[in-house]
């Protein structure tokens, strides 16, 4: 099988401009570039819940153009400046997102990233195929 790039349109300057992909589906797998808040004009709200909910929608387009729903996902690592201070937020919007059985996470704090003000980026891996009951 080989590899497919996933790519929503609103996610499109990631491929042409960036050079990477969205996702890329992978076998049975589904690979994430790491996602920030920033919304789709590229403005970034300097509300951690604002970004964090903005960083999961962009994970939800790109399972959604792959014909999947956060229930595929089965890894998440998190990069966070300020991990403290946003954890106990992040755990429960994260709670609205993923179901049982739940996808291992990583949480790691970091210095910065490419976007100045950005707080959150999420990498995440999703399995194609459908999870046993």
């Amino acid at each position: 099988m080989k590899d497919r790039a996933i790519i929503p349109d609103e996610l499109e300057g990631y491929y042409s401009d960036w050079k990477m992909s969205p996702g890329l589906a992978c076998g049975d797998f589904l690979f994430f570039s790491g996602f920030t808040g920033a919304d789709a004009d590229g403005n970034l709200s300097g509300d951690p819940e604002t970004q964090i909910r903005m960083a999961f929608r962009k994970v939800g387009l790109v399972l959604a153009k792959a014909g999947l729903s956060y229930n595929a996902l089965v890894e998440m690592t998190t990069y966070h400046i300020g991990l403290k201070d946003h954890l106990e937020l992040f755990k429960k919007i994260r709670a609205e997102f993923v179901e049982e059985p739940y996808p291992a996470w990583t949480a790691v704090e970091v210095a910065g990233f490419v976007r100045d003000g950005a707080v959150i980026e999420i990498k995440a891996v999703a399995n194609r195929v459908p999870k046993s009951e």
